[in-house]
């Protein structure tokens, strides 16, 4: 809830009680009934719990969860409940706090944006002469309201997670970053210094192109700099070092057809020790999605431009999960509030907030924040042309930037204060003197009788006037607290710079996961209901043409040849151009999950590719057994399997075609073209339009899977195969077109592995 209540009793014989806002960790001691009331705020969408003697508590993803008993007594243990609203929308915790004395006050119990509502809880506030009684006829809150689900789910996290948060103190200094563009060289990132702690949430802003993303992927170990140091904890990157980052993109690269719970889930079982139960990770999966607030939306399938599915501030939130469910030490996000409305991002913000709290350091980068969103930074970096113009903290920039003679002159957001600052805009800003004598000299000899000239200045003035202050006034003094020792011991220090890589599952435990990952996300795509129209359709009318063949006559003959030639090019064109898509769709999911070593590159592909197998025989069934007896095929089980398996080998062989263009291009339009060229040209030289091929030409027959497919469709149903119908190459017993067919079919997929692991080195 984002209204905020508040329920007071007056004082009552020297006591009061109060709930105050406490870390969920810190549960005090429950008081006596007597004495005390407590109120306590969890994870769960809705609950209310009410009665004394629970046994246990499970989580569920039901809107609200009640239970109730009828209770006596005021003095003793209290049973009369009162229902109780507990919500996790903008992921504040509120807990208990001891309540002394024999009174019994309720105080405010909120934050900025949660608090509790009596009328859409369901609860009645007693009528004003009740809160006269005095404390012996007072019925208060029993220590059984307090919320055994939060303390619970509390512990529960606390035993899964194997390792303790180990605090990572981030240091860069004088980092320089530059790209060649059309043979000029441009630099992106001039000489950037600063530091993050843990518990702290830094924040790199600026405009559009000063260079926030590019500083981000370098401390993130994404991208490598030019020139300068960067530092954890005193030491360079290692690849020990990827499983305590978490790096959010800022673009949500998610699978668009798997649910909430679904992605977190396998993400847990993925990413987390090996040390770890296949159930624990699951449990794991289970309170991240509690501690996001995602409970009500977990069954709910991602979605993207075509398929409906979770708002964009959940979406924020699962990229977020997918990161934090390994207990990153180093979290990294790139403008985690881009294009959410302003209370979704000021709960992503708080969100942050709570994650830094627990000892982690979190860097994010932000474009342009509301003024609520930019107090709740710890530190703060300000770029402007690659440059850096102040590094801070958040409550000092305003007064850093007043004392160098800028300063709003109407009362604005801070935030937009300073990328005005940053883009050389000086409307509505104070200029300083030096900098205002400065343009006045510059441009006295412009000045005459019929020109006006205008003293505002450039914003390339303004950037060196900001980048020079910054230099003289404060670059000194924060570049020797980098200088400083950090306070944590040698053996901290050692743990990551091992050089070891960190697999969280075995290879057939990757294989697996990743197999039903992509059964569950591309069922929807293979059999849509177009996909199945399309091909039940195609094989009736088929089937009408070819109603009954008659393979007695010529002509019958002829036309029959012409419906397996039909079914070659039909289950070779069709494989073909659904594989193409693979790779160049999942190549940002794939390097995004390459990055944190979530799995290796051969447990993937051949999960990729056999994945798909079972949804790409399916509609091959349905196609054969209606072309098959509509057409007048062979009406026997041993033809009709024999053809089947036939097109089973042309369809595995067209996919592996398929995959090897798309892994070697990554690029649909390349692969789209290319593949069209391809298939033509094995259609041609398939055998039924051209039976004498050129000498100097003939070899290509022997490449093309129709020509072979064709090859042992013929000698499925015709044994042995009429003249008017055999090429120049006679045909044998069949073992020549299959070994070709299994041929095309490994060394496909050895072309699509060999042009991934080419493409990951490039990307490296």
């Amino acid at each position: 809830m984002d209204s905020t209540s508040t329920m007071e009793r007056p004082m009552m014989d020297g006591g009061s009680g109060g709930i105050g806002r406490t870390r969920s960790e810190q549960l005090p001691p429950t008081a006596p009934a007597s004495s005390a009331q407590s109120l306590s705020r969890t994870a769960s969408a809705e609950t209310v719990l009410s009665t004394a003697d629970v046994a246990s508590l499970s989580r569920k993803s039901s809107f609200g969860k009640r239970s109730a008993s009828g209770g006596s007594g005021a003095g003793g243990n209290s049973h009369g409940r009162s229902h109780i609203r507990k919500s996790r929308s903008a992921q504040l915790k509120l807990d208990m706090e001891d309540l002394v004395s024999s009174g019994a006050a309720l105080s405010r119990a909120s934050s900025a944006s949660l608090g509790f509502s009596f009328t859409f809880t369901g609860f009645t506030p007693p009528p004003q002469h009740e809160f006269n009684m005095g404390s012996a006829d007072l019925a208060p809150f029993s220590d059984d309201d307090i919320d055994l689900e939060a303390a619970a789910t509390t512990r529960r996290r606390k035993n899964l997670m194997t390792e303790p948060t180990l605090p990572i103190y981030l240091k860069f200094a004088e980092v320089k970053y530059k790209v060649v563009v059309k043979g000029a060289e441009r630099e992106i990132l001039s000489g950037i210094s600063g530091s993050a702690c843990p518990s702290e949430v830094l924040a790199l802003m600026g405009p559009s192109g000063s260079g926030k993303t590019t500083l981000l992927s370098m401390l993130g170990g994404r991208a490598a700099a030019d020139e300068g140091c960067i530092s954890y904890n005193d030491e360079p990157f290692g690849k020990s070092l990827k499983r305590r980052i978490g790096f959010v993109t800022q673009d949500d690269v998610l699978f668009t057809h798997l649910t909430v719970r679904e992605t977190l889930t396998y993400a847990a079982l993925l990413r987390l020790p090996r040390t770890m139960t296949r159930e624990q990770k699951k449990e794991q999966a289970l309170d991240i999605i509690y501690e996001l607030g995602l409970e009500r939306c977990q069954d709910t399938m991602i979605g993207g431009s075509f398929v409906r599915g979770v708002s964009g501030g959940e979406r924020k939130r699962v990229c977020i999960g997918n990161e934090i469910i390994i207990n990153p030490s180093l979290l990294f996000l790139d403008e985690p509030t881009s294009g959410l409305d302003s209370t979704t991002a000021l709960r992503i913000i708080q969100l942050l907030h709570d994650i830094a709290e627990t000892g982690k350091t979190v860097i994010t980068t932000i474009h342009q924040p509301s003024s609520r969103l930019f107090h709740k930074f710890d530190k703060l970096i300000l770029l402007g042309r690659g440059s850096l113009l102040y590094f801070g903290k958040t409550s000092e920039a305003m007064p850093y930037f007043q004392s160098i003679g800028c300063s709003p002159l109407i009362a604005m957001n801070p935030a937009e204060f300073l990328l005005d600052l940053a883009n050389g805009n000086t409307n509505d800003v104070s200029v300083p003197s030096e900098l205002d004598d400065k343009v006045h000299m510059e441009n006295q000899n412009l000045q005459d009788t019929n020109s006006k000239v205008d003293f505002r200045p450039s914003a390339q003035d303004v950037h060196e006037y900001l980048v020079d202050s910054y230099e003289s006034r404060v670059a000194y003094k924060e570049k020797k607290k980098l200088l400083a020792p950090l306070p944590i011991s040698d053996d901290m220090k050692a743990t990551i710079t091992s050089s070891k890589r960190e697999w969280g599952t075995n290879w057939c435990q990757q294989y697996s996961i990743l197999f039903c990952r992509g059964l569950k996300e591309r069922r929807h795509d293979y059999l849509s209901w177009m996909r199945i129209t399309q091909v039940i359709a195609t094989s009736i009318i088929l089937g009408l043409l070819w109603w009954h063949s008659d393979p007695t006559t010529p002509k019958g003959l002829q036309d029959q040849a012409g419906l397996l030639f039909f079914i070659a090019v039909f289950w070779g064109f069709f494989p073909v151009f659904t594989a193409i898509f693979t790779f160049p769709q999942e190549r940002a999911m794939l390097n995004k999950e390459r990055a944190v070593d979530m799995y290796k590159l051969s447990a993937y592909f051949l999960a990729r590719t056999t994945s798909d197998l079972p949804l790409d025989l399916f509609l091959p069934v349905i196609f054969m057994v209606i072309v098959y007896f509509m057409a007048g095929l062979k009406a026997s089980a041993s033809h009709f399997f024999l053809s089947m398996l036939t097109v089973f080998l042309s369809i595995i062989a067209a996919q592996g075609l398929g995959l090897a263009i798309g892994a070697t291009l990554l690029d649909i339009k390349k692969a789209t073209t290319l593949a069209s060229v391809t298939v033509m040209t094995f259609m041609l030289a398939g055998g039924f339009f051209v039976k004498r091929v050129p000498p100097f030409i003939s070899w290509l027959r022997y490449l093309s899977f129709n020509y072979h497919t064709y090859r042992l469709l013929l000698k499925v149903q015709y044994d042995p195969v009429p003249d008017i119908l055999m090429t120049s190459v006679p045909l044998d017993n069949g073992v020549t077109e299959v070994g070709a067919l299994v041929a095309m079919i490994i060394g496909y997929r050895v072309l699509a592995y060999l042009s991934l692991r080419r493409a990951k080195a490039s990307n490296s």
